[in-house]
Order: C-alpha cells, then structure tokens, then sequence
C-alpha cells in the first residue's frame, strides 16, 4: 500500500494482515514489523493504536472472539427450520476459515490470551467455548421439539461439533476443502447421535 493512502479501519487493516501472516508462516514468526510490512504501513501506525504488541495480540484475539460467537448468535432462532447439520454449518462456518485458523493458532501458541481476553469478555469467552454453548443450546432446543431424540445428549454432540471445526481449523485450516471437511464431520456426527439415542431408547439403558 502506497504510503500516505488514509486507511479507514486501521485497526481492522492490522488484525487482516496478521492473519495472514499466521496462515502463511504461523504465529511463531508475528512481530510488530512483520505485521506491519503485510498490511503495508509503516510500523508507527501499530503503535499509534495499540500500546504494546502484546497489546495488539489481545486486541486482535478479542475481536476475532466475539465475531465468532455473534456469528453464531442467531444459531437458536433456527430450531425446528430446515435440517439440524445445516444449520449447525451455516453457523460455524459463518466465521471465515482463514480467521478461525489464524484464532485457533494463535491461541495455541500464546495460551495466556485466554485470560486476557477473558478479562474484558467474561469467563468463557475466548475463541470457541462460547461457540460451543450456542451450540448446545440450539441443539437442546431442537432435542425439546423432537427434531433429535429425547435420549441424545445434546452437551457430548455440541464438544464433538466443535472439536472438528477446531480440529481442521488448526491444522488444516488453509485448504480450499476444509469447510467441506467440517460440514461432513458435522453431518456424520448428527446421523450418529441420532441413531446411538434411538439404540439406547430401545435397549432400555
């Protein structure tokens, strides 16, 4: 970028570039320079908006997390409207993969952002976990209007939802195919939970 050109969302320009940085060479090698050199600014601009790089991180962390649960947010409105595996991909892939691989990286590396962003978004709220309500609580609500067996234990189903989407975010999160890999990781552990209830009400356990 031309230097002199007004950047409208700095901030925003920042976090882009560092996710870029993670997807192409991971967040061992994130510096305020590196940042900077891909976003194409100079490296006062950082500094300009974020006391420290440390600073930024959690910035950047806390702003990825709560696009990713608001994201989601609308999840539970969808009950009992079209199929439950659909609508359980819509709502997390509604994240860019690119944005959920350089997260789940990121927190990887640095687990000390957990409490910093803690701090400013409550318990509970850094990166996935929230995701990971949402999506017990959707699936309860579906479980209530007979969308899922009253026996699947909707808690199990929504840690092993997530734990895909954040299992092929971290290390695979750059491939073309990744949402195709979590919408049918999805789909398989739905199709499951169905029929595991059904064989658990009909033995009687």
């Amino acid at each position: 970028m031309p230097r002199g050109v007004a950047i409208t969302e700095p901030r925003q320009h920042l976090f882009a570039a560092a996710e870029r940085l993670i997807a192409a060479a991971g967040p061992s090698q994130l510096t305020s320079r590196a940042v900077t050199r891909e976003g194409g600014v100079a490296t006062g601009l950082l500094f300009a908006h974020f006391a420290s790089f440390d600073d930024f991180l959690t910035g950047y962390a806390v702003d990825r997390s709560f696009q990713i649960a608001a994201n989601a947010a609308g999840l539970g409105e969808r009950a009992g409207t079209g199929t439950v595996d659909a609508n359980l991909g819509e709502a997390l892939l509604a994240t860019p993969m690119t944005t959920l691989l350089a997260v789940t990286r990121l927190f990887a590396h640095r687990p000390t952002l957990t409490q910093a962003v803690e701090a400013v978004l409550g318990s509970g709220n850094a990166a996935l976990p929230a995701l990971e309500r949402t999506v017990a609580g959707y699936l309860a609500a579906e479980r209530h209007i007979g969308r899922l067996p009253a026996a699947a234990d909707t808690d199990a189903l929504a840690v092993a939802v997530v734990g895909a989407l954040h299992h092929v975010a971290l290390t695979d999160g750059a491939n073309p195919a990744a949402p195709s890999r979590v919408r049918r990781a999805i789909t398989a552990l739905t199709a499951a939970t169905t029929v595991n209830a059904v064989a658990r009400r009909d033995d009687g356990s």
